[in-house]
């Protein structure tokens, strides 16, 4: 029917919770620490849609980036415009790739990485 959410695990939980909420300006649902797991679970949404649980365990391993592994390989956001959103990405401090082509559907689209190196795909609607 639909993705209902996506779950990343993050090393810092204080420095995702900040890139996600303030660099990237999702919404806090709700936030929960799990005592019995040493967990905090952070759920966010794009306006009032339910997308990411966040979470955080003590000692994650990091994440394969390079070489690419199996798995999921990046998260795309749309944006209605690709160039605004480099650009508001860049003054926040992120490194943002150049602004590439889709060849196939003709879009704008450029990438950067969240605190752990998970690739984020920002793509023209």
């Amino acid at each position: 029917m639909k993705i209902h959410h996506i779950a990343i695990i993050c090393s810092d939980y204080r420095v995702s919770k900040k890139f996600y909420t303030e660099v990237l300006g999702l919404t806090i649902i709700r936030e929960v620490y799990r005592e019995e797991r040493q967990s905090y679970k952070l759920d966010l949404a794009i306006g009032d849609h339910y997308v990411i649980e966040l979470f955080s365990f003590p000692e994650p391993p990091p994440r394969p980036s390079r070489p690419e592994s199996c798995g999921l390989r990046h998260l795309a956001f749309s944006v209605d415009n690709v160039g605004i959103k480099r650009n508001e990405l860049i003054a926040k401090g992120l490194t943002c790739e150049a602004i590439r082509i889709d060849e196939y559907t003709g879009k704008e689209f450029f990438f950067t990485q969240d605190p752990d190196q998970l690739p984020l795909e920002f793509y023209e609607m």
